[in-house]
């Protein structure tokens, strides 16, 4: 599959981004990275806020490549796109999926499932997301830096 056939299928649509919309997107990012350092906070919350960081990585990978993803299974149509936007390897789309299905699991069925443990890996993750994605941006899309 490409993202030409993810458009064909609706699962995206065509978007055309800006400079602004990135340095946003990358503020939200660094924002949420240093929010999730935040001591005393329950795991639970350390992981969604880190989860947020690193989805809106891939939310600025996507608006970059020109798309947006369509509301339906946002979260996952949005992870996946990794593969065909930075070429992220499957196993980090693995561990994202893993924690979109934890994050959920937290946010609506139940508190007190991540562990401290979980929690600083999805912050290092998401950290390593943000490294990959401004290392992309400048190689791709060096027009879209600030």
């Amino acid at each position: 599959m490409t993202l030409k056939r993810w458009l064909d299928l609706r699962w995206l649509t065509l978007h055309t981004t800006s400079r602004r919309e990135i340095a946003d997107l990358l503020a939200v990012v660094d924002r949420d990275l240093a929010a999730s350092r935040t001591p005393g906070l329950p795991a639970d919350w350390r992981l969604n806020i880190a989860y947020n960081a690193a989805m809106q990585c891939a939310v600025a990978a996507l608006a970059a490549s020109g798309y947006r993803a369509a509301r339906d299974s946002h979260h996952y149509r949005v992870i996946q796109s990794l593969a065909f936007t930075m070429g992220v390897e499957l196993a980090l789309i693995d561990q994202l999926e893993h924690l979109r299905k934890k994050r959920n699991m937290g946010e609506y069925e139940r508190a007190g499932i991540a562990s401290d443990q979980e929690a600083n890996e999805t912050i290092e993750l998401a950290a390593q997301l943000r490294r990959l994605l401004q290392a992309w941006l400048k190689e791709n899309h060096p027009s879209l830096l600030s």
